[in-house]
């Protein structure tokens, strides 16, 4: 399984690729604004073919470049999300500076992608395949967005430049957190569709239905482990704890 990780973008927001290691076909998670170059060029050295795009949620620095990379293959993102990719920046509180980075780092103004549709329903129950070989199942994560989502997959890590980790000899799961969860942290609940209690809600369930063993992949900086956060973060001790 090929799992690769950018984080060279606006915010420093990371961007995926994953594939299976026969069937050569890609899926590009959360590609940022600067991404494209990066996604193109890692595509063609890997002799790898665009199958389709995922989104975890709908802020800009997350989909910034997804119609760039996607052209007309599909681009998934979770239904609650789905209003948020007419206009990115429209559900952001203003902010000048950050809008001219997008547009400098994404290569101009938002694009929609052409082709755009709502994460299969029965992504929310079992594994289904976006690609073909890599099968994930998603799970709902409001907080940060009203869509947020995480996304959950098993597999062997194969060594490639940008690859996430160095592999470790078996099949391992791992969990794409978006901006829910970070290594020693959670994503903002201030913004526009963010709730803290939803947030609250949902670090309980991850942790009464995630593994512990499971590695976290986040939407900004290094990964981290769901039985590290179980024990060090602040946050899920407090939503624990009902304060």
């Amino acid at each position: 399984m090929l799992f690769m990780r950018y984080d060279q973008t606006f915010l420093q927001a990371n961007a995926y690729i994953l594939a299976d290691d026969e069937a050569r076909v890609a899926l590009v998670v959360d590609p940022g604004a600067g991404s494209a170059g990066w996604i193109s060029r890692t595509l063609a050295e890997n002799g790898l073919d665009l199958g389709a795009v995922l989104l975890t949620h709908g802020h800009p620095d997350h989909v910034w470049d997804s119609a760039k990379v996607a052209g007309e293959k599909p681009v998934f993102i979770p239904q609650p999300d789905m209003y948020r990719m007419d206009d990115p920046l429209a559900s952001m509180p203003a902010d000048a500076g950050r809008d001219l980075a997008l547009q400098r780092l994404g290569g101009g103004d938002w694009v929609k992608p052409a082709n755009l549709q709502a994460l299969p329903v029965a992504m929310l129950s079992q594994g289904v395949e976006l690609v073909p070989g890599l099968a994930m199942r998603a799970l709902p994560a409001p907080g940060h967005t009203e869509g947020s989502t995480l996304f959950i997959c098993e597999g062997h890590i194969t060594q490639t430049p940008y690859a996430v980790m160095l592999p470790t000899g078996r099949k391992e799961i791992f969990m794409l957190g978006g901006d829910v969860i970070f290594n020693g942290g959670i994503g903002r609940t201030d913004l526009p569709g963010g709730d803290e209690y939803e947030m609250a809600s949902t670090l309980r369930l991850l942790v009464q239905s995630i593994r512990p063993e499971t590695f976290i992949f986040p939407g900004h900086g290094p990964h981290t482990m769901m039985f590290h956060e179980i024990r060090h973060s602040p946050y899920i001790q407090a939503a624990m704890s009902g304060k």
